[in-house]
């Protein structure tokens, strides 16, 4: 029993730190977004601001993969929970189940309202922008 406690706690903090690793990208996120806006102020073109599509795309995409390690770790905790012996295997990829793949997780209902937000507002700065300029 205390091995499966032991083996549990593993796996734990790994979904923990894919969660911690998630939250830092939508902040790195945010920040960025909100750096290129003030030089893009300073700017005489608006051209700028499309410059934050590239993180705010390739953010959305890298915490994808955590989620997507997340969700994969999850689902190793309920299998080593109901496992009648411990191993202490870290291995997720047999784990195939319904919302862990690619795809399903990058358009899931949390990204996509997060960096679809973040993508609209950086269209519609730099429809503003052009607009006004």
């Amino acid at each position: 029993m205390n091995d499966r406690v032991e083996h549990l706690q593993m796996v734990q903090s790994i979904i923990t730190r894919m969660a911690q690793n998630s939250f830092l990208l939508k902040g790195w996120t945010i920040t960025l977004m909100a750096g290129i806006f003030a030089i893009a102020a300073t700017s005489t073109t608006g051209s700028l601001v499309a410059i934050a599509f590239v993180p705010a795309t390739g953010f959305w995409f890298l915490d994808a993969y955590y989620l997507r390690q997340e969700r994969l770790f999850r689902l190793l905790y309920e299998r080593v929970r109901d496992a009648p012996d411990v191993d202490f295997s870290m291995k997720t990829s047999p784990d195939r189940a319904a919302g862990t793949g690619w795809w399903a997780v990058v358009f899931s209902i949390t990204l996509v309202i997060f960096y679809g937000l973040a993508l609209l507002t950086v269209a519609l700065v730099w429809i503003g922008i052009s607009i006004a300029g």
